[in-house]
């Protein structure tokens, strides 16, 4: 199959091998502005329901501090208006790898996500925003889930599931100015460049599908989500943070 069959039917395919590697979202934003004679970029612009011939003007920009990363402008002959698509990119260069998709203080998803009282202490101990004092355990800093009491799992499987839906949509498109609508996942391997580009519902559905369980490593899967403590820094503060990573060639369907 030539390349150009892959944009007569980008849908249905849904994901090629590049010609050239991405090292960032710079050079995504570049084979966006050079759309007219770079052929991923049309491809994904037919993904994302544009007609290549009724294209008057595209220009991509980086996005700092939100889930979109970049941002494509499309102009279409005859029409006033200007389209924006919203896109999360994420590059990986492992199969097996995860990537983060949120990270905050505890305090700030009690505001988010209403968590009530004595969820919210649960997860303090478990990333050791407060120090346990139980003995015992695995690491003196911290509670894993599975070294809790089977009341306080049940307290925190039980939140997790009922407010699903909404958790997974924060940590993956966010309800902020600029939400994702699609994610754009580059597999960069010693030999190759892979992409796949899905609708942010797509993902969601993809990442959030599963129950909520936590695992044998006493952290909490949502789904495909994995909810653990940040760790690292250095020991600073910081490193105990709650944060939510995914594996993202889930998309890709094959892995």
């Amino acid at each position: 199959m030539s390349e150009r069959n892959y944009i007569s039917d980008p849908v249905a395919r849904g994901s090629v091998t590049a010609r050239n590697g991405f090292k960032n979202e710079d050079d995504i934003v570049l084979k966006f502005n050079n759309w007219q004679i770079d052929i991923d970029s049309q491809t994904w612009l037919e993904i994302m329901g544009y007609v290549i011939k009724e294209i008057e003007k595209v220009e991509a920009i980086k996005i700092h501090g939100f889930k979109t990363d970049v941002q494509v402008q499309i102009l279409v002959y005859m029409k006033k208006a200007i389209s924006a698509e919203n896109i999360s990119i994420k590059l990986v260069s492992n199969p097996q790898g995860f990537n983060q998709v949120d990270k905050r203080w505890v305090d700030k998803y009690v505001e988010m996500w209403d968590i009530p009282s004595n969820v919210s202490s649960l997860l303090k101990l478990f990333t050791g925003e407060t120090p346990p004092i139980n003995s015992n355990l695995r690491d003196n800093r911290r509670m894993f889930l599975n070294e809790m009491e089977i009341q306080s799992r049940e307290l925190i499987i039980n939140f997790f599931t009922n407010n699903k839906i909404l958790i997974v949509s924060d940590v993956l498109k966010g309800r902020d100015k600029f939400p994702a609508g699609w994610v754009l996942v580059a597999l960069n391997t010693e030999d190759k460049t892979s992409w796949v580009l899905k609708s942010i519902n797509y993902a969601m559905n993809v990442f959030g599908n599963g129950p909520v369980l936590i695992t044998r490593q006493g952290s909490l899967k949502i789904g495909q989500i994995t909810m653990q403590r940040k760790g690292g820094d250095g020991g600073r503060s910081s490193a105990n943070m709650l944060q939510f990573k995914i594996n993202p060639v889930l998309l890709f369907g094959s892995y």
